[in-house]
């Protein structure tokens, strides 16, 4: 199916949108392709209200090992992302190598924290040569401007469906909070909620503008400009927090 956005271009509407009242909306994920029944029966899925935590000083801090590859702008039609075409490195959680995939945006936020939902949350998305995936989530607060958002600015004011060429872009310049972090086991946020992700949440929040957020909201079709699937259950999960070690320790 097609539809018109309000820039007059036909865009691909997806098999699955954020609008409840097309049929289509996350509560209904699950029912609308067999391979997508996890999203309704899973029971380790994504997002989660993070309250409750069990406190690991042995977790480190995430290891990134990033670097500049080529990336493109892409409009994904359920989100704005920068996909990397080159090698851009890596992060490494439990002796496994996850290169990074793709950044993309959800607004408002996925995760919340007690209870709290944030205007925009980040995911770096993650892949091992086994197929096993990690996300890195990063919460955003209204504030100042946010420094990748505003690099990638003259591309996003002009992307409709072709994709826009970044050049050279090193991961790192997202930018990540210090280094106290939330880590559980989860799944994927969108069709076909694949289990067994690994999560890592950074607690301290970075800044962004209204202006940022609408300017990812605008090119997306209307049924997906509150791009935020709800919480889910946490059943019998334990999410671990890593705090910020101490300078005189």
């Amino acid at each position: 199916m097609k539809m018109r956005s309000k820039f007059g271009l036909f865009v691909t509407d997806h098999e699955f949108n954020y609008d409840e009242e097309t049929g289509r909306g996350p509560s209904r994920w699950g029912t609308l392709k067999p391979i997508w029944r996890t999203c309704s029966d899973g029971r380790k899925q994504s997002p989660i209200d993070i309250g409750t935590v069990q406190v690991n000083s042995e977790l480190g801090e995430l290891q990134r090992n990033y670097r500049s590859a080529q990336a493109i702008l892409r409009n994904r039609t359920e989100d704005v992302a920068v996909v990397w075409s080159g090698d851009a490195g890596n992060i490494t959680i439990n002796g496994t190598t996850y290169r990074v995939v793709n950044c993309h945006w959800h607004s408002p936020s996925e995760h919340t924290i007690n209870g709290t939902r944030f205007p925009l949350e980040i995911h770096i998305v993650h892949s091992s040569p086994q197929n096993k995936t990690a996300v890195v989530g990063i919460l955003y607060r209204y504030g100042k401007s946010d420094s990748f958002i505003h690099s990638i600015s003259p591309s996003l004011l002009s992307l409709r469906m072709e994709d826009q060429d970044l050049g050279s872009i090193n991961p790192e310049s997202i930018g990540f909070p210090r280094s106290s972090y939330y880590r559980y086991n989860g799944s994927l946020t969108t069709p076909p909620c694949s289990e067994n992700v690994i999560w890592t949440v950074f607690r301290q929040p970075m800044t962004v503008t209204s202006c940022q957020i609408q300017a990812l909201k605008a090119v997306l079709p209307p049924q997906n400009r509150n791009n935020s699937r709800p919480t889910q259950p946490l059943n019998d999960r334990t999410v671990l927090f890593r705090p910020r070690r101490s300078i005189f320790t």
